[in-house]
């Protein structure tokens, strides 16, 4: 194995701190993946040894400095030794969405100008070859599941483990020019590309530098006291920002142990046998397991309802009071026990997340009555704010200053600052170096002096200097009365309730507040079965009277809800209507990250939005729609307009606060 040097003057680059693990935990494990139902490991020191190995092979394939390599496929452990080999080679690694279509994969490779794809299996390979109708300049494509692979023609297309043998095989005759490249890398080589969601439009590819993705590892992993032997999950998309700083760059800084789930519907499995320690998830995975905890409550006898229900009601109190180190009395804490033994123990076992010493939440704001749920079992869940362009990172809650209804402080190293019309603003050792082949955005986002606009807006609390993030600011907006409209804090309110998947409200500019909801079809579909009420799809259980009526009560139960900030009252919604047809990424209507494209979602379903404010009691609507095989098609419904009850407010006196 070559040797570097691994004094912390000289990690300036992912591949040196690669070499710094295999010297310092070199038989410590790096890697574990399931396949088959069995977990295989990697030690870092042999980490090391597959990664060269790849990187050589990459070299001897042609691969030249300042590359773009796309890379594609779920969490893999191969994947991400991809990512490095490429940089280790003096490329540039571009991770894409597994889950894009075709159209977005053909955009991205053009716009990058891969020579080089390195994908998972034979899906990926087959949309790689799709694009490449419209596309020229992919050179070799390269892939790890050898299965379905057989009968393709590989004049330039080649396993990945050939890859890695060829590079064993040449590795005399490569290894200087292997070193040499790689010790060119310094803080400012680019370590990765990572492309934007696009929720305002096309996507635009973030550059960002080794000293980008290091400085904040280290910060971070500084900040929660990461190390070692923690354990993380990697479950999220390879593509996402959040996936490359918790899986590569805290993963190498702090040197723990990076553990990918054998499938997606193994997850809650695989999550329960490692037991990770440090935890990170979009509000919508959480959603989606209080969702799954409150089915199986909905089942559960009268006696085992009942011992849930006393024990969440008692340690909603306690729970948050044992994480943030208040005081608890004796009565509280024995309580608190029984129900641990009993209720919150088993409960966080089943969820996989008994070891967790460190959680996070990140990508949107999380409802606070999701968030509480989670800090009453005992789980440190904390939220960040952060985004691509910023390495992640812009504010965290330290421990004991946790809540809600903020995003917590400026992580270290960042400043903050909030511009006359409210957006907030950052500058930090994270920045990004620029858009790629885009300076126009470049400059619009980021200014001479560092300062880069987020698109949120928000404001500091001056006592505790904690960021409150409203909702996007291009979202934010005034109702006709002069009170200020932010939609994402009612939208996260509604989707507390299990049966509501996603909401879209509206209202700006207008008289008051509507919206659009989607039902949870797994929450629904089991309450329909445990009621022997039969249905034959989305749309006619979405349209079940007694599925609106219980919407119906939710949305009053938020507009109560509401009514109680001073700032907000008046973004009740007064009528809402289900979707005949759940909002998704292949039509266009959310991001790969499932965040709603709004502006979309408003031109798509304009006639319904008109229906909304018009009086109407129903609405048909016609909506093309995405299958699975690409195909497009329409569905057509008529759709029940509810009216619901709010709370009255005293508009003179909400304008004056």
């Amino acid at each position: 194995m070559a040797e570097i040097k691994t004094s912390s003057d000289a990690l300036h680059s992912v591949p040196a701190l690669l070499r710094r693990n295999a010297a310092e935990h070199g038989s410590k494990a790096a890697y574990r993946e399931k396949e088959y139902g069995i977990w295989q490991s990697w030690t870092w020191s042999e980490a090391l040894e597959e990664i060269e190995a790849l990187s050589l092979g990459l070299v001897s394939l042609g691969l030249a400095r300042g590359d773009y390599v796309a890379i594609i496929g779920r969490n893999r452990p191969a994947l991400y030794w991809s990512m490095v080999a490429v940089q280790m080679a003096g490329g540039v690694p571009v991770p894409l969405y597994q889950d894009a279509v075709s159209e977005e994969m053909t955009f991205v490779l053009e716009h990058c100008g891969a020579r080089f794809v390195i994908g998972g299996d034979q899906e990926q390979v087959d949309k790689v070859i799709e694009a490449q109708e419209t596309l020229s300049g992919i050179e070799q494509i390269i892939y790890v599941d050898k299965r379905g692979m057989r009968k393709y023609d590989h004049s330039l297309m080649s396993p990945l483990d050939e890859v890695q043998a060829r590079g064993r095989e040449e590795r005399e005759r490569l290894l200087p020019e292997l070193q040499a490249r790689e010790a060119e890398l310094d803080y400012d080589s680019t370590c990765v590309m990572l492309y934007t969601s696009g929720t305002t439009g096309k996507p635009k590819g973030v550059v960002l530098s080794n000293r980008n993705i290091i400085e904040t590892s280290r910060a971070s992993c500084e900040f929660d006291g990461l190390r070692a032997d923690d354990e993380v999950l990697a479950y999220l998309p390879m593509a996402w920002v959040g996936d490359f700083i918790f899986s590569i760059g805290q993963a190498y800084w702090s040197g723990f142990c990076v553990n990918c789930p054998e499938s997606a519907e193994t997850m809650m499995t695989d999550l329960r046998e490692i037991g990770p320690t440090y935890f990170f998830a979009p509000p919508r995975v959480f959603e989606s397991l209080l969702t799954s905890v409150m089915i199986r409550m909905e089942d559960a006898s009268r006696f085992k309802k009942k011992l849930f229900d006393r024990a969440m009601a008692r340690s909603k109190e306690t729970g948050p009071k044992i994480l943030d180190g208040k005081p608890v009395s004796a009565g509280e804490k024995l309580a608190y026990a029984m129900d641990n033994l009993l209720v919150i123990g088993p409960l966080k076992n089943t969820l996989g997340m008994s070891r967790v010493r460190v959680g996070y939440t990140a990508g949107e704001a999380i409802g606070p009555e999701i968030f509480d749920f989670y800090r009453a079992l005992g789980i440190n869940l904390k939220q960040l704010y952060g985004q691509t362009e910023a390495s992640v990172f812009i504010t965290q809650q330290p421990d004991s200053e946790v809540r809600p209804d903020t995003v917590g402080v400026p992580s270290p190293g960042v400043e903050l600052k909030i511009g006359e019309n409210g957006e907030v603003f950052y500058r930090s050792p994270g920045t990004f170096v620029e858009y790629f082949k885009n300076p126009e955005s470049t400059a619009s986002t980021k200014d001479a002096e560092g300062w880069v606009a987020t698109g949120d807006a928000g404001f500091i609390e001056e006592d505790t200097g904690h960021l409150r993030i409203l909702d996007r600011a291009k979202d934010v907006g005034k109702m006709a009365q002069g009170g200020l409209f932010a939609p994402k804090f009612v939208e996260n309110k509604l989707k507390f309730y299990p049966d509501i998947l996603e909401a879209v409200v509206f209202g700006n500019e207008r008289e008051y507040c509507t919206a659009f909801l989607n039902i949870d079809l797994g929450a629904v579909g089991n309450w329909a079965e445990r009621n022997n009420i039969a249905y034959a799809s989305y749309q006619e259980l979405a349209g079940h009277p007694q599925v609106l009526a219980s919407l119906k009560g939710h949305v009053e139960a938020v507009n109560r809800s509401v009514a109680e900030d001073p700032m907000l009252a008046h973004c009740q919604v007064q009528r809402f209507l289900v979707l005949h047809k759940e909002l998704d990424a292949d039509d266009g209507e959310m991001t790969r990250t499932r965040k709603v494209r709004r502006k979309i979602v408003e031109e798509k379903f304009a006639d319904l939005i008109d229906a909304l404010y018009s009086g109407k009691s129903e609405q048909y609507t016609e909506t093309e729609v995405t299958y699975e095989d690409g195909r497009k098609g329409k569905i057509s419904a008529t759709l029940k307009i509810i009216d619901a009850e709010t709370v009255a407010v005293d508009h003179g006196r909400m304008a004056a606060e």
